[in-house]
């Protein structure tokens, strides 16, 4: 089972870049994008449509913001929009795919960068994710959190920690949320299989920064324990451009 996660900074935008004949090269068994930027009244039939797949879609109510979409070969077994709350889900940020063997949560985590109000929303947001994560566990579910984090984890994770360790997206905070939520049994699915591999999967427009690789790592792909075994590979797949992000993908026996 071949799964992939990618911010793509607009579907509209990415559309004209050739992601349509991507996702029919590439073939995922999961496609889960963010940052779609789109309204329910502007996907198209064609994006809407994909061959072979089936999508859904969980769209901000501001224009032009956020938003999540799932693309799945299977039929899931349960789709759930959003986690019930009504200031996260109206942001449209969470898609969540429920399957045989595993349940997929698609999310474009916030961004804390713009003021001290935003960062709160953003660890209350990561505080209550946790917390609804928890609760399916307990049910026996194994899941599958991946998406854009908006935090790069420890210093490997970017091209330069001392320079931005006072911003938004390498804050202590947040790093510390993310050991916080490997202790509850979550696992980094890139940093397991590759330990000391510097990768990154997102790079500023300015100051050509994707061509010098000054980057971040803040998408990923997180599994509860119980699916490690089933682990074959997780990738960061650079080569692929149309977005300032990259696709990240994990393999599942």
């Amino acid at each position: 089972m071949k799964i992939y996660s990618w911010n793509v900074n607009g579907i509209r935008a990415i559309k004209n870049k050739g992601f349509i004949e991507w996702i029919t090269v590439e073939q995922p068994e999961v496609l889960c994008i963010q940052e779609t930027k789109i309204q329910e009244n502007q996907i198209s039939e064609e994006l809407k449509n994909i061959e072979g797949y089936y999508s859904y879609f969980s769209c901000a109510q501001k224009k032009g913001y956020s938003g999540v979409a799932t693309y799945t070969k299977q039929k899931p077994i349960s789709v759930t929009y959003g986690i019930g709350i009504e200031k996260f889900d109206n942001e449209g940020r969470i898609l969540i795919t429920e399957f045989e063997n595993c349940t997929v949560f698609n999310i474009y985590f916030p961004n804390g960068q713009k003021d001290e109000d935003r960062l709160n929303y953003k660890m209350e947001f990561y505080d209550t994710l946790l917390t609804y994560c928890e609760i399916l566990r307990k049910k026996g579910k194994k899941l599958i959190i991946c998406g854009d984090y908006n935090t790069a984890h420890n210093q490997i994770d970017l091209k330069n920690p001392k320079a931005n360790e006072k911003y938004s997206g390498f804050l202590p905070i947040e790093r510390a949320w993310m050991d916080k939520f490997i202790s509850y049994g979550y696992v980094d699915t890139f940093r397991y299989l590759h330990e000391e591999e510097v990768k990154y999967s997102w790079w500023s427009y300015r100051f050509k920064a994707r061509e010098k690789n000054v980057g971040w790592r803040l998408d990923y792909f997180f599994v509860t324990e119980d699916l490690l075994s089933d682990l074959k590979e997780a990738s960061i797949l650079n080569e692929v451009v149309g977005s300032d992000h990259c696709p990240v993908c994990i393999i599942l026996h």
